[in-house]
């Protein structure tokens, strides 16, 4: 192990973990550094002036100098600021940057907080630029009262999360032609909370490359951290080409891939969400390709909702079984591939609310809709699990109650026809949808904003589609995947 590994491991074991959790501190393994750090054109500039935001204990910036020193012939000089807000990592990161290789380099250590001090540099010192900015930045949600939000506002960043605030700062604090790499969450691909990021770094770089590691696991597995991660190599200033699409299965790199992928399978022109899909293999997907899946929801005349019941927001009214005065409650677990268990027996999750006012403005009426559940896991057979709510499962009642977990399929808030509503369930269920999903989504949540930038067959397939899975005794995902192959 290197030494920096060993000195990154006894640190961390020594910060307590309310610190970590505080700060969204996660720090890099030298081997995801090295690959970092590797992504770097070190040619471009002859002075070489680099970032490294949250440096934690210096990781990031040892291996840049190493590539550095192994790589560049005419590199005359190395200037490195580094950021850390944390005093106990600040002190280990000052003795780690006497490494040799800082005999290429004068190095600064900055004290305090990035977002401070980066947007005091853009608002007050524009001399201070970089060539470079190699980042793992903090994982944390940002209040939008918060202080953080209005200093980002106050530059024109509006970003939720630390990791894309670290990102978009330094992002605008590139000189043109400059290069940033960063490992950050995969969640940035798509949903609306991080459109103003993906509009921002679309608008002012060109994406060079993007690297999926498809285990979730193996990343920052000495602290503990669930998280599906891709690495992004951007320029600042650069006329956007092709992009480079390469996958491992974790940091060891073993079964490194690459291929070169056009620009218009990342970022649909036509895409106003901008969502940024990662295409997983080189197969061209039917889903992505076919002249048939080319139908909006508003073309079908459907809408998708989340649903409206937040049950702590309501637990007055919750009913673990179904009474004279209630009315069905749908929870993730109610919900089977081919049919709706309720009530469920023996559940955590109530059955029932009980009816009142404020209870009748959350309902549905009666009727049949196709439902998704909002949440999965990367490792589940598929991302998108939908299921046809049938209206003879809960006899005479005046409504029904969807949960927040739930994404409902519906139209003008009303039921949909029985044959719509398993033609939706079945596509959607597709091993080709899923993989259509997984290209842009690359964390565990399901939003209706995903399944509203979809595209869909059109209201006839969908209708013969529902008719022929109606029609079947039982529906695997074999049978699913068979038919839908030989219709689109």
């Amino acid at each position: 192990m290197l030494a920096i590994d060993e000195i990154r491991l006894a640190v961390a074991r020594e910060t307590p973990e309310e610190t970590k959790a505080g700060l969204g501190q996660y720090m890099t393994p030298y081997v995801t550094a090295d690959f970092l750090a590797s992504m770097f054109d070190f040619e471009k500039f002859q002075t070489c002036k680099l970032l490294d935001p949250g440096a934690g204990i210096g990781s990031l910036t040892i291996a840049f100098l190493r590539k550095a020193a192994s790589r560049t012939k005419h590199l005359c000089n190395v200037r490195v600021t580094a950021c850390e807000i944390d005093s106990r990592m600040r002190a280990q990161l000052e003795k780690n940057l006497s490494f040799p290789e800082k005999a290429l380099a004068s190095a600064k250590v900055i004290e305090g907080d990035f977002i401070e001090t980066a947007v005091d540099w853009l608002q007050f010192a524009p001399n201070v630029r970089f060539t470079h900015a190699i980042i793992n930045p903090p994982y944390k949600k940002i209040s939008s009262s918060s202080r953080h939000r209005k200093l980002l506002r106050a530059v024109d960043i509006e970003a939720g999360n630390l990791y894309s605030a670290f990102v978009a700062l330094a992002l605008q604090l590139l000189q043109p032609r400059g290069e940033l790499v960063a490992i950050i969450p995969r969640s940035f691909c798509n949903g609306p909370y991080y459109k103003p990021f993906r509009e921002l770094l679309l608008s002012c770089s060109a994406i060079r490359q993007i690297h999926l590691y498809h285990s979730r696991t193996q990343m920052f597995k000495d602290d503990q951290v669930l998280q599906e991660n891709v690495v992004i190599k951007l320029e600042r200033d650069a006329r956007q080409g092709n992009v480079i699409i390469s996958s491992s299965s974790d940091d060891s790199l073993g079964d490194y891939a690459e291929r070169s992928v056009p620009f218009s399978e990342i970022v649909h022109g036509s895409d106003v969400e901008k969502f940024i899909h990662i295409p997983v293999s080189d197969e061209v997907n039917e889903v992505n390709s076919s002249s048939l899946v080319c139908h909006t929801l508003e073309d079908l005349g459907l809408k998708v909702s989340t649903g409206p019941v937040v049950d702590f927001r309501v637990k007055e009214y919750l009913s673990m079984m179904p009474t004279k005065n209630s009315v069905p409650l749908l929870y993730p677990v109610h919900l089977g591939f081919e049919n709706t268990e309720w009530p469920k027996l023996n559940s955590k999750k109530s059955n029932a609310l009980l009816m009142d006012e404020k209870i009748q403005k959350l309902l549905y009426p009666l009727g049949y809709y196709c439902v998704v559940k909002r949440f999965s896991s990367k490792e589940e057979k598929r991302r998108i699990t939908a299921s046809v709510i049938n209206p003879d499962t809960f006899g005479n009642v005046p409504g029904l109650g969807f949960e927040n977990h739930l994404n409902v399929f519906h139209s003008q808030k009303s039921g949909i026809p029985k044959q719509l509503a398993y033609g939706l369930a079945v596509f959607l269920n597709s091993s080709v949808v899923d993989q259509y999903f997984r290209s842009f989504n690359g964390h565990t949540q399901v939003n209706a904003t995903d399944l509203k930038q979809m595209h869909y067959p059109n209201r006839d397939f969908l209708m013969q589609l529902g008719q022929w899975a109606i029609q079947q005794k039982t529906l695997t995902q074999e049978a699913i995947d068979s038919h839908i192959g030989g219709l689109i």
